[in-house]
This record gives C-alpha cells, structure tokens and sequence, in this order.
C-alpha cells in the first residue's frame, strides 16, 4: 500500500519534474538518488555484497523493462495530465491477468473477460473525453504510452515473480537500479543534461528527490518483497488506489480539474479491473 500511495503521487512529482528536465534525466537522478539509499541501507544492515554473474542474467532483464517502462511513462507525461495517468495505469492488474493467462495459463472466467471489457470501455471514454469520435493515436500519444507504461509495468511484476534471483529484494533493487542506471547514463552524457540539473529550481529538485528516494528507492524494494510473499494478482489489486491518490494529489497540487467524465472514466476503470480481479474471492 505504501509503494502504491507513492506511486500515485509519483505521475504529479514527474510532471512538476519534467517541466525542467527531459525524461532520461529525470529517471537517471531517480536512479542515483535511489542506488545511494539503497547502498546506505544495505552497509547499515550488513547486508552481503557478493556477486554471483549467473544471477544477474535475471536482473539484467528487468533491468531493460524497467528502463523502458520508466522512459515511456515519463514522456508520456508530457502530453497528458497526471489525472489521466493515474487512471490509466490503474488498468494494469487487467494486464497482469491476461499475461497470466497467456503465458502461464492461469484461468479467466467469464466475470473476467467482462471486467476487460468494461475496463477498456472506460478508457476509451477517459482518452476521448466522452466523445468517442475524437479518438486518434495522434492527439492522445500522451494516454498511448502512459498505456504502454501500464503493460510493461505488468510485464515487469510477472518477470520479477517468475524468475530465479536468490538475493533478498533489497540486494535485487540496488543490483537492478545499478544496473539501469548503467544503461541509460551513455544516453544522457550531454552538457544541456548537466545545464538542465545545475540550475534545477527548489521545486525541481524536491519532486526528483522524493522520486529517487521514496518512489524508487523505498518503494520499489517494497513492492519486491510483496511479490515475494503473495500472489502478483493479489499485489497487482492494490492497484485500485493508485488512481485515486494521482487524482488527489494532482487536485491539490497542480490544480488539474476533476470532471464528470472523468469520475464516471475512473469508476468504470476501476469497476471493470475489480471483475478482472473476482477469481481472488471465488
């Protein structure tokens, strides 16, 4: 839950970030901030810092959905408002259930196949605004990749449940954001990069601080060792709440509107993943 509340609040910390930095620096700063809590609090607790190469195949591969999650997400942001966001990623456990069912041949029921169908109705309804007419890849790119954001974040919970990495989910984030840090730094070796983070405002630099520490840094580890101790669709319900804390929090911070239609998008989202979700209680 508190990976979660983080979470939301997280789409409104990018978009007062990203009015300042680029997306590949955002997520680089959130790295370090995160890898430099992450090492301190494994040196503090005696962790063991040995490597084993063979483990690493695993963390190298979410380490490259990861990046690619993050980039997508935080781009876009630029082209759409937190609240949808929020509301949007909300759709992600109906990802997790049908890469479960694809690929690791869990059950949908009819319950199920409907809830998709209800939560897709009311995307579609968020993204046209009511008027399903105005629907184009164009004009909403924004919602398209915050989209695409929503199933690479499931495809990274299935990965990070299934493979086989022994070390504990505090020693698997540092390695992880290690390692995504080591790819896409390559990418950002500009002195624009470096102008951009030196002369970042107060405003700036509390939005990617809080990034680092607490959406990466803490509640990564926390959403590991969830997925560690119960069901990623038991994990992925927690879901729910994401959306209603972006759209708090982007209210209260951003002064983004809240409408009608997207109260009634967010209902019918959040109505439609709860059926995707109604075999946890059969």
């Amino acid at each position: 839950m508190f990976a979660v509340i983080s979470w939301g609040a997280s789409f409104v910390a990018t978009k007062i970030a990203i009015a300042e930095l680029d997306p590949v620096t955002i997520i680089i700063l959130r790295l370090i901030l995160a890898v430099v809590l992450l090492f301190v609090i494994a040196k503090a607790t005696k962790r063991d810092f040995t490597l084993d190469i063979k483990k690493h195949s695993g963390i190298l591969l979410l380490a490259f959905i990861a990046v690619f999650h993050l980039w997508i997400q935080v781009t876009g942001l630029k082209y759409t408002t937190a609240s949808n966001t929020g509301w949007i990623i909300g759709v992600t456990p109906v990802f997790m259930a049908l890469l479960g069912y694809f690929f690791f041949r869990e059950k949908l029921r009819i319950i199920n196949i409907a809830g998709i169908a209800v939560a897709f109705f009311g995307l579609l309804l968020l993204v046209s605004k009511g008027h399903f007419s105005n629907i184009s890849l164009i004009s909403n790119k924004g919602d398209v990749m915050v989209l695409a954001s929503a199933f690479t974040w499931s495809v990274y919970s299935l990965v990070n449940k299934k493979i086989s990495i022994s070390y504990p989910p505090l020693m698997t984030i540092l390695y992880l954001f290690i390692a995504m840090a080591v790819i896409l730094i390559p990418f950002n070796l500009s002195y624009q990069s470096l102008y951009s983070v030196i002369h970042l405002s107060g405003k700036g630099w509390i939005a990617v601080i809080f990034l680092g520490l607490i959406c990466s840094g803490v509640s990564y580890v926390f959403w590991a060792q969830a997925l560690k101790d119960m069901d990623s669709v038991r994990v992925g319900a927690f879901l729910y709440f994401e959306p209603f804390v972006t759209i708090f929090t982007a209210w209260i911070i951003l002064n983004e509107q809240i409408t009608f239609a997207i109260i009634l998008s967010g209902v019918i989202i959040t109505t439609g993943v709860i059926l995707v979700n109604k075999k946890l209680r059969s």
